[in-house]
């Protein structure tokens, strides 16, 4: 299960510690911003279409770099109770990378998964169904073009957001939906890139982007497998110097989110435990993984072996993340981007992408 707050309370990071749930052509390093200037006005109420105390089914896929994923929910407030939770690996983030595209056979692929899953969610009586599209259609020169056959197959449109609304969805799932208490930085932890949001009550969100992924650094870095001690130490400092440009914050809590946070836990059992990683943990990590192969790695810890790839730049890119912000321990939710789209588009109806900034803020019934 996700963290969260008591049921129909506030969200505090705090009360979930018991719980257990590049070389790159130069990119463009999102600088932070205050999102948003609506939610000192809309913070405290109902949103509008809101799910109230009726329940509904909501769909969402998250469209990212290493893999398309569903949910399929039923959402009553700010509970959600999962009906389908499934990913199908394309690597789309590896294509526009090699090539700057997704190209004509990837794009039909992801439109044919597509569909099967909007008619899954269908199936369902899914009464919203939403597609989020994140990093590789941020570069790739077909974005237009595959949203458009994503369209014509599945007729749901493709949301690509920004990098400060993607997190601002990640938000909303790891808090479902309610009013945060105590400064929180939310990172989202992909293949192609991290989102960093920072909220605190009464102040606007402060999100960035920054061009760091477990995928992207591992094609950029690691040539060996295992990796070397040579590519380890690179990951580390590479990970280090991208992270050095997130937001300056000063966070009660730090909370993880991605597949690759959640399978960092599977390779320490005690990690499992309290759904967190600190810096003797990662370091351990990185030592079990400095020894195993690929394919050992995944028989070994249960995860597969494209993930089991890009384990050790996650690490790396958690351990930068804990030095920049000067803590020894963060914690890892299973609820992000796919919760978040899911409570908004119900919440907030189709007008969603508009509201982001003030649902962050977490609204009360």
């Amino acid at each position: 299960m996700c963290p969260r707050g008591a049921h129909g309370g506030p969200f505090d990071p705090v009360r979930r510690q018991a719980e257990p749930r590049i070389p790159d052509p130069p990119a463009r390093v999102n600088p932070p911003r205050s999102v948003g200037t609506r939610s000192a006005q809309r913070d405290s109420r109902t949103p509008a279409g809101s799910a109230g105390g009726s329940v509904v089914v909501g769909a969402a896929v998250d469209v990212g770099s290493n893999s398309v994923h569903l949910l399929a929910a039923v959402v009553r407030g700010h509970r959600l109770q999962p009906l389908v939770d499934e990913s199908v690996f394309l690597g789309l983030g590896a294509a526009v990378e090699a090539r700057g595209e997704l190209g004509g056979p990837l794009r039909e692929a992801l439109a044919e998964q597509l569909a099967q899953y909007a008619e899954a969610a269908r199936q369902l009586n899914a009464g919203v169904i939403t597609f989020v599209g994140t990093d590789p259609f941020r570069r790739a020169s077909d974005a237009v073009e595959s949203a458009n056959q994503i369209l014509a197959a599945s007729r749901i449109p493709l949301q690509i957001v920004s990098p400060e609304d993607e997190a601002l969805l990640t938000l909303i799932g790891v808090t479902s939906g309610k009013p945060v208490l105590r400064e929180t930085l939310v990172v989202d932890i992909g293949g192609g890139s991290s989102e960093f949001l920072d909220v605190a009550a009464g102040h606007e969100p402060i999100a960035a982007g920054l061009p760091l992924g477990s995928a992207r650094l591992t094609r950029a870095i690691v040539q060996h497998d295992p990796p070397t001690p040579g590519e380890l130490d690179r990951l580390l400092m590479e990970a280090r110097s991208i992270v050095a440009g997130a937001p300056t914050a000063t966070p009660a809590e730090i909370v993880l989110v991605g597949g690759t946070a959640s399978n960092l836990l599977r390779v320490l059992p005690e990690s499992v435990l309290d759904r967190s990683l600190t810096r003797r943990r990662i370091a351990s990590v990185l030592a079990v993984l400095a020894t195993e192969t690929i394919d050992v790695a995944a028989a070994h810890h249960g995860i597969r072996p494209e993930r089991a790839r890009i384990l050790p730049a996650g690490a790396a890119i958690v351990a930068a993340i804990m030095e920049r912000y000067g803590v020894n321990r963060v914690h890892v939710s299973e609820a992000g981007i796919r919760e978040g789209a899911v409570l908004a588009s119900v919440h907030a109806g189709a007008d969603w992408p508009a509201g982001l900034a003030w649902l962050a803020h977490g609204w009360t019934r």
